[in-house]
């Protein structure tokens, strides 16, 4: 905060008006320490950028610039009126102006306060201080024209709402519900990154239900609003149908959760409604697992998520009902789930799957204490050998180089096959033809 003020002071002291904006303030009265201050001033973006060694200019046009102090850097903008919006996503231009028309252009009346951290004075034009004190959200003036300027407050709305655990308007949320449709004209990663926010934050559960209850969460991702009313089988769910699962789930996370976690748990039940059967001995979902494997990935893709991370969520969904056979698996399969990179978010999202229903974690306390009796060594040793052996054994590159490969890896992970002189024979013998990881019989030919 001191370097904060330091700002606001260098401007105060050559004529400019300067104050503490937006989430620091709000934060602040809170009783929450902000993560970020913004400051807003009379000074232009060039007047500005005379008047700081290192600036950037990152939304010049609009009267933002960045002012880096040291490892820190601080948004500094123009107090300004947004002209008209024509697109639903940003102002045509802007005209500066006085901190009362900064104050009435913002979105929500808990975002639109000032503070002037010089004589500790506040500066509300908007009532954000008594929302804040009522624990309200509710826009500045009149709710259907100010989500109509930026469509994407529609669900700054809901996010604001889940995180501060605030309610929202009537008259407020009743726009949002009219205006959802709408969202569609907002780009994948901003609905993304609002998302994940909504996800990752406080109460994300909330969050779920604000979404359902909006009318955003069908236009946005209609396959988890699909999971709403679609029963299960009472005896291993007696928390009720597929999206009360989930938000128990996004409830009982950990603190800000991983991204890959937070979305595993959104999308790991995702393929039960197109997989319903009400079958003669209970309802199923046959091979949800897979099919919600393959939703996810076109979900995270549609979202426009990396490829890493879409890969991580996909692999989390497509796994998670292998966690409840762990037990009765050879040591091989339990030491590839110790060792791979999701291991951690897995091993979480099948804990929560738990709680969230039957309640037993006997599985999590068994993988916990396979990985306390296992070395990064044992779980996934230093391959005995690899292809180049292979072929230098007599081996012609095929499909067989990598089979052989694999059964020699499960043997070293079953600890059958301890050194790469054991291994070089096991292959010399497979490449004659002779009996396979399994004790089966292998092909003669190595084409």
């Amino acid at each position: 905060m001191d370097t904060a003020i330091k700002i606001v002071r260098q401007l105060r002291e050559v004529g400019h008006v300067a104050y503490f904006a937006g989430g620091c303030v709000r934060d602040m009265l809170r009783g929450v320490e902000p993560h970020d201050f913004d400051i807003a001033t009379t000074a232009t973006p060039e007047q500005i950028r005379n008047m700081f060694p290192r600036t950037v200019a990152v939304g010049a046009a609009f009267g933002v610039v960045l002012v880096l102090e040291g490892d820190q850097q601080f948004e500094v903008a123009t107090f300004r009126n947004d002209e008209v919006y024509l697109d639903g996503r940003r102002p045509s231009g802007v005209r500066f102006g006085t901190p009362e028309e900064d104050a009435q252009r913002r979105d929500f009346t808990v975002n639109g306060i000032f503070f002037d951290p010089l004589v500790e004075e506040i500066i509300d034009f908007v009532g954000g201080r008594a929302d804040i004190e009522r624990r309200v959200i509710r826009t500045i003036g009149e709710p259907r024209h100010r989500f109509g300027e930026d469509k994407l407050r529609l669900l700054r709305c809901i996010r604001f709402a889940t995180t501060l655990g605030y309610e929202i308007d009537p008259a407020t949320f009743a726009a949002v519900q009219e205006m959802a449709s709408q969202i569609g004209v907002v780009s994948a990663e901003r609905i993304r990154d609002e998302l994940t926010k909504i996800l990752t934050r406080a109460n994300p559960g909330r969050g779920l239900v604000l979404l359902e209850e909006s009318g955003l969460l069908r236009e946005m991702l209609p396959e988890v609003a699909a999971m709403k009313d679609v029963e299960q089988p009472p005896e291993f769910h007696p928390e009720g149908d597929v999206f009360e699962h989930v938000r128990l789930m996004l409830d009982a996370m950990p603190a800000s959760p991983s991204v890959t976690l937070a979305w595993a748990v959104l999308l790991h039940d995702v393929g039960k409604p197109p997989t319903f059967e009400r079958a003669p001995d209970r309802i199923r979902f046959n091979e949800h697992d897979k099919l919600g494997a393959e939703m996810t990935e076109t979900i995270l893709r549609r979202l426009r998520f990396s490829n890493e991370e879409i890969e991580r969520v996909v692999l989390c969904v497509a796994e998670h009902m292998r966690f409840r056979h762990v037990q009765e698996m050879r040591t091989s399969k339990v030491k590839r789930i110790l060792a791979r990179p999701t291991f951690v978010d897995e091993l979480e999202l099948h804990r929560l799957d738990c709680i969230a229903s039957h309640g037993s974690v006997e599985n999590v306390e068994f993988l916990l204490k396979k990985v306390t009796e296992m070395p990064t060594e044992v779980m996934k040793p230093k391959p005995l050998v690899n292809g180049r052996d292979l072929l230098e054994i007599g081996f012609r590159p095929g499909k067989l180089v990598g089979t052989v490969l694999k059964e020699i890896e499960e043997l070293q992970l079953e600890e059958q096959m301890e050194s790469r002189e054991a291994a070089l024979a096991y292959a010399r013998e497979r490449l004659c033809g002779g009996a396979t990881a399994s004790g089966l019989t292998g092909p003669a030919d190595n084409g």
